[in-house]
């Protein structure tokens, strides 16, 4: 049996007790269950158990944790331990005076482990907050609605299959408009802009108001930040499907693998929703699905008849009626009479918005004088690592530190904490990169790109830091066959997604002291929370070392 070290004891011996009974117990969940509390698919995929702990007297969540069903006891230790140090409700750090628990081996484990810290570890037949928070997570599994109505899912499937082995996105540009005219639904007219021709994000938008479609483009030729993207993203008005693998892709051969290169086998489409008071949803309703299966089939039939002059030089005017069935749930079949139009006039608008854009890039011919990757704003020798901050600690810092870059939105407090990147130098340089990073207006983004060094035939993962003012700084360099660097990228990227594109930036001194490589809160005096971003967004490319002469 494993036992607590002497400073890890003493740091809790140091806790207030208070008294106050927790129980505590680990259940094995269904996928429902699970996806409600972590996206994390290596664990639903071996079949994840949840560990909780919790505040019998107060009647609140200390700990939560979802983890494997080989994790020993340990696991169960580890969650206990946080639920004390650093809880996930607010709360304060305490001890509590009894535990009880519902397992014999729990229990007996427990006592060996917890024997210095004055705790009373009782058996006892049921648990009933913790029944009751089961029952709870058990209850919105069962009534949460289904991504599509039943009734109308194979056909919708069908659908999407269709559209995938039409493959639009060779011929069709985005800009490139098809009206689909229903009058069903409450639903006039559908504008169509498809996805996939820059061999990335592959599927159809449906846009209820052309209103709508242009204010999202004209947002994304225009608006600079990743900020204002994402509010222009969830201010469209859309139904969607968009297709994706339905295996599990390695996090870090992600960006290069094309969809189009797969199998129709391995493809899975996404149905959803986008508006600007409801936001994203992943499912649709009844008179969404009818909607969507009607636009799929009117928009599959007119593409497939009209393939070789829609892939002309020249957006054509083509317009064509069909009667579409759908299918009753009482077994009757209604003929859906729609209307399919191009609109040459609507992308030609489109279309002039991105020439524009591109004239204005054209002007900034002195952009090629300056390097597109900086290395002179993180100090040489600086200690570098990636990791994660308890939110706790985020909370300390924002008050804390000498200069905090506040992020604009109330961050996603998901997860075990902030994932940051830590760069620990000595005070003087640090205090000067800060200077730096000010004078920058700030940090706008971290992210990860590839590079390559060809004379060694080393590939690398360049950590890179967007500056507000447009400026790319090299913060690391990170071999790629690494073993510790691959995990940690795992996790990091995992943690990002949980905070949805969150992260920070911490600055801090002592790098010569005896906290060199572990600084303290003392030594942490700067924090920045930005944004990740994706190496498409950075879109650099991949680069390559070449020999300076």
């Amino acid at each position: 049996m494993a036992a607590l070290n002497r400073t890890t004891l003493r740091r809790l011996q140091n806790l207030p007790q208070i008294p106050s009974v927790w129980e505590g117990d680990r259940r094995p969940l269904s996928n429902a269950d699970s996806h409600m509390m972590l996206d994390d698919d290596d664990v639903l995929e071996a079949g994840g158990e949840c560990i909780l702990w919790v505040d019998g007297s107060e009647g609140v969540v200390r700990a939560m944790d979802m983890v494997g069903p080989d994790a020993g006891p340990e696991a169960l230790v580890r969650a206990l331990l946080r639920a004390m140090e650093h809880p996930q409700s607010p709360a304060p750090a305490v001890r509590p005076q009894k535990i009880v628990v519902k397992n014999r081996e729990i229990q007996f484990y427990l006592r060996g482990v917890l024997q210095d810290l004055g705790i009373s570890i009782d058996y006892v037949p049921e648990l009933p907050l913790i029944d009751e928070i089961f029952r709870g997570m058990e209850e919105v599994a069962i009534n949460r609605p289904p991504e599509l109505p039943p009734q109308y899912a194979e056909v919708l499937m069908e659908k999407a299959a269709q559209i995938w082995q039409d493959a639009p996105w060779r011929t069709l540009s985005e800009h490139q408009i098809i009206s689909i005219e229903i009058n069903q639904w409450d639903v006039a007219s559908l504008y169509v802009s498809v996805l996939g021709q820059g061999r990335m994000d592959y599927g159809v938008l449906l846009y209820r108001s052309l209103e709508s479609l242009k204010r999202f483009r004209e947002r994304v030729v225009n608006d600079e930040s990743f900020e204002d993207l994402e509010q222009a993203f969830l201010g469209q008005d859309c139904l969607f499907v968009t297709f994706e693998s339905a295996a599990e892709l390695d996090e870090d051969d992600d960006e290069e693998i094309d969809l189009a290169d797969l199998p129709p086998s391995e493809i899975e489409p996404n149905f959803g929703n986008l508006h600007p008071l409801e936001g994203l949803r992943s499912i649709l309703y009844e008179e969404e699905a009818l909607t969507m299966l009607v636009a799929l089939e009117a928009f599959h039939r007119f593409f497939r008849n009209g393939r070789r002059k829609l892939g002309s030089d020249t957006f054509p005017t083509l317009s064509s009626r069909y009667r579409i069935p759908v299918p009753q749930p009482d077994g009757e079949i209604q003929q859906v009479s729609v209307k399919v139009s191009t609109m040459p006039d609507v992308s030609d608008e489109l279309l002039e918005m991105l020439g524009d854009d591109d004239d204005d890039d054209d002007d900034d011919d002195d952009e090629f004088d300056k390097p597109l990757l900086r290395d002179d704003l993180v100090p040489q020798n600086s200690f570098l690592s990636l990791g994660a901050v308890p939110w706790e600690t985020v909370d300390f810092l924002r008050e804390s530190v000498q200069f905090h870059q506040a992020a604009e939105i109330d961050i996603n407090t998901a997860g075990d904490g902030l994932p940051v990147v830590m760069i620990q130098t000595s005070h003087p340089k640090a205090k000067t990169m800060i200077q730096d990073l000010k004078e920058a207006g700030g940090v706008k983004g971290i992210g990860f790109n590839p590079g390559e060094n060809p004379f060694q035939d080393e590939q690398y993962d360049l950590g890179i830091l967007q500056t507000k003012n447009g400026e790319l700084y090299l913060f690391g360099e990170f071999n790629e066959d690494d073993p510790v660097h691959q995990e940690a990228r795992k996790k990091w990227d995992r943690r990002c997604k949980l905070t949805n594109g969150w992260c920070g930036l911490i600055i801090a001194k002592g790098l010569m002291g005896a906290s060199r490589g572990q600084p303290q809160f003392k030594d942490m005096i700067a924090l920045l929370e930005v944004r990740w971003v994706s190496a498409k967004d950075l879109g650099i490319g991949p680069l390559q070392l070449m020999p300076m002469f």
